[in-house]
């Protein structure tokens, strides 16, 4: 076998059918689209979501109704039967629970579930801690501490910054001051 006698297998290929080429090619005039009509217009046709004027599909089920908020908070989920292991004295924090591999990203917030049994006393200080959970801890002598992340509100400006002005306040402090008229002298 040589490299110029290599071919395909037969019927695994064929041409492209060549529409609108007249009517001795056989797909001529409307190109196998019919005769006018939605489905003979360039880009025409139903979108897929179209079901023949039924109620479509998505709109039947009863679960897909509302949205999605942008802003939801997901939280990666720990039991406390995760955390038996952990030695006394232990500062539980999402940073420590990343390192351990009980949770995948350090970054997200983390929520302690009461599932399962604490023996040692430990320290947990992550983003929510459930009831349940939390009575565990205190009577194992652990403690829960509050999250304290910084907030964008907390971040001071500096001393030499001008503090901005609202534009409401500005109309209302327009509003409050007498206008002041010229007097008309010569």
């Amino acid at each position: 076998m040589k490299l110029h006698e290599l071919a395909p297998n037969a019927g695994s290929t064929h041409r492209r059918k060549r529409v609108a080429r007249g009517i001795s090619a056989g797909q001529g005039k409307t190109a196998g689209r019919g005769t006018k009509g939605q489905g003979a217009r360039q880009g025409g046709g139903p979108s897929q979501y179209f079901q023949g004027g039924n109620l479509p599909f998505f709109r039947k089920l009863p679960f897909k109704r509302g949205f999605s908020p942008l802003t939801r908070v997901r939280y990666q989920e720990i039991n406390l039967d995760q955390l038996t292991d952990l030695p006394k004295g232990t500062v539980v924090t999402p940073e420590l629970l990343a390192e351990a591999g009980l949770v995948s990203k350090a970054g997200q917030p983390v929520a302690v579930l009461g599932r399962g049994e604490l023996k040692s006393a430990i320290t947990v200080r992550v983003q929510k801690v459930s009831g349940g959970a939390k009575t565990k801890i205190e009577a194992a002598g652990g403690k829960v501490e509050a999250w304290e992340a910084l907030k964008p509100e907390a971040v001071k400006p500096e001393t030499g910054a001008p503090k901005p002005v609202k534009k409401k306040a500005v109309k209302k402090a327009a509003a409050e001051t007498p206008a002041v008229k010229k007097e008309a002298g010569g």
